[in-house]
């Protein structure tokens, strides 16, 4: 299985993100979507799994929840906007550890993280900021392969904003 991670697209999927993730199976996001119809135009595109973020309206809100848990080839994975990061969680981020995840992905710092958590026994993953708002100078993204519970063949997406 092929999974493309997004975050912070503050109303922005453009063809750069499309090419990007053209060959994946499915789109995790992990929240400031931007609006119902950005997430919409991402879900018609390919499967979404999304959080809302704290830039998302009422309306997104109602559609997509603040934490996500799903489960891919064994993998037990969390999504959320606000998680902190290995060593500095959130507090919301360190009540998620109580859930034991193999993969923790969030959002809203705009800066991308890929981290093994080795005191939790996760991977830590913040695709940084996907869209054009934000103090970010480039916007990224992740894709990888689920593989018999392993992730593998992880790639950045980068550019300019």
């Amino acid at each position: 299985m092929k999974i493309g991670i997004l975050s912070d697209t503050h109303g922005y999927f453009d063809y750069k993100l499309r090419r990007f993730l053209e060959n994946v199976d499915e789109i995790w996001h992990a929240g400031d979507i931007g609006s119902l119809q950005t997430a919409d135009e991402i879900a018609s595109f390919k499967p979404l799994f999304a959080v809302h973020g704290n830039i998302d309206n009422t309306e997104t809100r109602a559609v997509y929840p603040k934490v996500l848990e799903i489960q891919r080839d064994n993998l037990n994975i969390i999504i959320a906007h606000i998680t902190g990061y290995p060593g500095k969680y959130s507090t919301d981020g360190a009540n998620f550890l109580k859930k034991k995840p193999n993969v923790l992905v969030g959002g809203h710092s705009h800066i991308l993280k890929v981290m093994y958590d080795k005191k939790n026994d996760l991977l830590f993953m913040n695709p940084g900021a996907a869209g054009i708002s934000g103090f970010h100078r480039m916007r990224t993204a992740l894709r990888f392969n689920i593989n018999e519970g392993k992730i593998e063949e992880m790639e950045v997406g980068e550019w300019e904003k």
